[in-house]
């Protein structure tokens, strides 16, 4: 999730096994040692787009790095943090911080490689949006709190938020799915897969994906008291050997785009627009729409060695914002 969100969470676990004279200094180390593990957005290289798809939300994010993590964080910070905590409690704290980051990060729908070195499995538990206020706002209130009155009381109701809403999500998300299964068999599909994602800021508004026939067919899901359908659109599902006869199964640009279909769990299709460009169709800014926030370019007439080039999308106009608030209220 966000940095705001993830230092907030990290700063909450050890507030709330804190005491009055320590909770100030729990509150930054564990807010810090929160953050650290997205330290791994720095991991880029300037000639592999790929590159740091596959290092964000890896090592620094799995089980076994945490212990290590959080003694890379205690290193750095005792200096500051041994006016009122042993070097013990300092790692303990780091620990307890570090520890929220990817188990929140694995709630969202980005995937997180909790098991890395011995898997690479995405974890994505698709129960919260990449950015919520909802869970946001509250844990942060909560934790600022706890910091200036000294009582760990208010930093555990912020832990209660966090876990009741997560809870909540994943409620949310089987009503979604639900609904989903309900509108493919109303439309004569049998689904091969069928997924449900929480939309921009919200577990009010969920982007369904299932495919059916060769194709995905992405509609948005307001799972309200009684589910509202936004009907969306449907492409035809890439078919590497079908649709790229062009591409050397030796080059750069296939081995890209393997890494690509990975990081995307096979999610991908052609952009409408770009016929040589190949999507990720799990993100968008409309829950019921084709257009993905990012993507992958290939070159027909590229060298064996080049490597494709990644691309953003992020048309966020008023006009896009109204038509997405207009979905959340249900009109």
């Amino acid at each position: 999730m966000d940095p705001i969100t993830q230092g907030a969470l990290g700063a909450a676990l050890p507030q709330s096994v804190s005491n009055k004279e320590k909770i100030k200094t729990t509150t930054w180390l564990g807010c810090l040692a929160g953050m650290a593990p997205d330290i791994d957005v720095f991991i880029q290289s300037p000639t592999d787009p790929m590159l740091f798809l596959e290092f964000h939300r890896q090592f620094t994010h799995s089980f076994a790095f945490i212990p290590f993590g959080a003694l890379l964080c205690s290193l750095i910070f005792y200096k500051w943090s041994k006016i009122n905590l042993t070097w013990r409690q300092s790692y303990l704290v780091c620990l307890l911080g570090y520890g929220t980051h990817a188990l929140l990060d694995a709630c969202t729908t980005y995937g997180t490689q909790l098991f890395w070195p011995f898997s690479d499995l995405r974890v994505a538990w698709n129960t919260v949006s990449v950015v919520d206020p909802m869970v946001t706002i509250p844990l942060l209130a909560l934790v600022i709190i706890a910091s200036r009155t000294g009582k760990p009381l208010y930093a555990r109701l912020g832990l209660a938020w966090v876990l009741t809403y997560l809870a909540l999500g994943l409620v949310q998300r089987d009503r979604a799915e639900s609904a989903g299964w309900d509108l493919a068999k109303a439309r004569g599909h049998d689904p091969v897969s069928l997924s449900a994602k929480p939309g921009f800021g919200a577990i009010l508004l969920w982007k369904v994906i299932y495919e059916a026939n060769d194709r995905y067919y992405v509609d948005a899901i307001r799972a309200g008291f009684d589910p509202q359908v936004y009907t969306g659109d449907s492409v035809t599902k890439l078919n590497i050997s079908r649709d790229l006869r062009w591409l050397d199964p030796e080059s750069q640009q296939a081995n890209d785009l393997s890494r690509f279909a990975w990081f995307s769990n096979n999610y991908l299709a052609f952009d409408h627009k770009d016929a040589n460009m190949v999507i990720d169709m799990r993100y968008s800014i409309l829950p019921n729409e084709i257009k993905a926030l990012w993507g992958i370019r290939l070159n027909p007439t590229a060298r064996k060695s080049e490597h494709v080039k990644y691309l953003a999308q992020r048309d966020s106009s008023p006009d896009r914002l109204q038509r997405l608030w207009t979905m959340l209220a249900g009109q």
